[in-house]
């Protein structure tokens, strides 16, 4: 596989993971990095790009639920606005705080800046260990 099919398909992962369809970018961004090690900022930049348009779907999908039903996490959110994303990363978490922050209608901009600042932290925090 090229370097463009195996960054591709890294940003394809990170995309797909950070919805709610089961991902592995981790194990990805691992084997582009072993494989390409040159292309160490280019995988970070499209695994958090990616990462981020996943949980912007999120987003975009509790953007679009009925504000008549209360949903898990929106506290939280509600309590610490768009900040609070920087933990769209973390497991099972991150999805309902995305799906959350949608349906409080943050505003998109400062909820895409605090998840990709979160989610770029966890891929350097990786690159760093696997490489």
């Amino acid at each position: 596989m090229s370097a463009t099919a195996s960054l591709l398909s890294l940003f394809t992962s990170s995309l797909l993971g950070a919805t709610l369809l089961p991902g592995g970018s981790e194990a990805v961004l691992f084997a582009v990095l072993k494989t390409y090690p040159d292309t160490l900022w280019l995988a970070l930049t499209l695994a958090t790009l990616g990462n981020t348009l996943g949980g912007m779907i999120s987003f975009g999908m509790g953007w679009l639920l009925p504000q008549t039903q209360q949903l898990k996490h929106v506290d939280k959110v509600r309590h610490y606005g768009a900040p609070v994303l920087l933990l769209a990363w973390t497991p099972l978490l991150g999805d309902a705080l995305c799906i959350a922050a949608g349906w409080l209608r943050l505003p998109w901009w400062q909820a895409a800046l605090f998840m990709a600042a979160g989610k770029l932290a966890r891929y350097a925090v990786i690159a760093y260990l696997l490489v």
